[in-house]
């Protein structure tokens, strides 16, 4: 009897090795867990240093806009591809005007640059996610999302996977837009030149809500976006590098991250369905004949 036992729950636990093998592989291999670091391993203020807030031990920051000046920070070393992300809890209640940004750049007026900006909203309107790419200092390939949940009420992760092949913005894991090397066909690509990792919080009220309309109310002021997960798992570079020393050794260079699999395209365009409110190649306005891109990033 206690053979059989064993046998049978030998049995369940080698199907539930099967189960979970098979659902890790229909949900997309997920990067590495980051490892939990204080703000000042990889990160140094930018600008108005006393309106940035320390909690924790330096685990758990907050940026403070008021109509003063606004605040920023930007990662000690410069990066040839890799996993970036960053737990941040929105600006809460009446946020119209400002802008929470989170984004790779590199130097100089060729720059390359990846982009996150939350744009804020009159109390109770969704926030606006909106992304762009620039590649030698071209920019106009902006996206624009409502966000499924509201991102001031708790922490939600945003990620960039950076490599050779392509570039992927994610929210809470789940892929929102992709951007593909495709270099063969004469577009340029992020790739020589090495980009530091910043954030902002910022008034933008002549253009961030309703293309200007809405102002910043002041008398919310301060108005505070809070950070957590501050690891950065990335090949670090000098400014003037043109390789990554361990390009194609690295977890991100590996075959199950050149491209996104079925499940996580089926999320992306689930994304695209519900709530996509502008996307640049299907601006007809604006770009008459499609960008090449778009095709090849399955965006059009």
């Amino acid at each position: 009897m206690m053979k059989m036992a064993d046998s049978s729950s030998n049995m369940k636990c080698l199907l539930l090795v099967c189960f979970f093998s098979i659902l890790g592989m229909a949900m997309g291999i997920a990067p590495k867990k980051a490892v939990s670091v204080p703000f000042g391993k990889n990160y140094a203020p930018t600008w108005s240093f006393d309106h940035i807030k320390y909690f924790n031990g330096g685990n758990e920051i907050e940026l403070h806009l008021d109509n003063y000046t606004g605040t920023g920070f930007h990662s000690k070393g410069s990066y040839l591809y890799g996993h970036f992300d960053m737990h941040i809890k929105m600006v809460a209640g009446d946020s119209a005007g400002t802008v929470t940004a989170f984004y790779l750049s590199s130097n100089g007026n060729e720059h390359d640059e990846v982009d996150f900006e939350f744009l804020g909203n009159r109390t109770g309107e969704p926030y606006i996610l909106q992304t762009n790419v620039f590649t030698g200092g071209e920019g106009n390939r902006e996206q624009r999302i409502y966000l499924w949940f509201d991102p001031t009420a708790a922490y939600h992760t945003y990620s960039i996977l950076w490599n050779s092949y392509h570039i992927t913005f994610f929210v809470d894991n789940i892929p929102i837009r992709i951007f593909k090397n495709s270099r063969k066909l004469g577009l340029k690509f992020p790739f020589e030149q090495p980009m530091k990792l910043y954030s902002s919080l910022w008034n933008a009220d002549d253009w961030a809500t309703r293309g200007g309309l809405e102002k910043t109310d002041w008398s919310k002021a301060p108005f505070v976006a809070k950070y957590r997960g501050f690891h950065i798992d990335a090949c670090e570079a000098s400014v003037n590098a043109k390789f990554c020393e361990t390009q194609g050794r690295r977890w991100w260079d590996q075959k199950e991250y050149q491209d996104l699999d079925a499940y996580q395209y089926r999320r992306l365009m689930w994304v695209r369905r519900k709530f996509t409110i502008y996307n640049y190649c299907k601006d007809k306005a604006r770009f008459p004949i499609m960008p090449r891109e778009c095709k090849i990033d399955r965006d059009a």
